[in-house]
């Protein structure tokens, strides 16, 4: 008699099986959907998440999470915060996610201006106008990209 191991056949990332993906703001939760990948912005570059993705805590940058499910793409913007991946479900926990579609980026450039004419003038100051330079080139990343 053959048996079959359920457990290792969804750790292999096999087809049908699938990620839980949840998106957590201050205000609300964004989504909570189930996707076949994830690739999330990472404070020093991006990870691809994939399902039976060992267990992982992160912080993240800012930058784009994108989602894809069913070959449909779906991108939003994300300002920092942390990322728990465990047992397939990834939870974002994130000041702000914006839908790539609502970034502005006639705001976006205001904000790398208004970053960039910043005067700063000890290590505090130098480390908060460069996440902020950071975020706006982000944000204009990703509208750049929107059609």
């Amino acid at each position: 008699m053959t048996t079959v191991d359920v457990g290792a056949e969804q750790k292999s990332g096999k087809p049908g099986h699938r990620l839980q993906c949840v998106v957590v703001t201050p205000e609300r939760t964004l989504f909570d959907e189930v996707v076949d990948f994830v690739a999330l912005p990472l404070y020093d570059g991006e990870l691809g998440v994939l399902p039976g993705r060992t267990p992982l805590i992160g912080r993240l940058g800012f930058g784009e999470l994108r989602t894809k499910e069913s070959g449909v793409a779906k991108r939003y913007f994300v300002d920092g915060g942390f990322v728990q991946i465990r047992d397939d479900v990834i939870t974002v926990l994130t000041n702000r996610a914006t839908p790539s579609n609502k970034v502005d980026a006639a705001a976006a450039t205001k904000e790398l201006e208004l970053a960039q004419s910043r005067k700063a003038l000890n290590d505090f100051e130098v480390a908060e106008k460069a996440k902020a330079i950071a975020r706006a080139r982000a944000q204009l990343r990703i509208a750049a990209v929107k059609a």
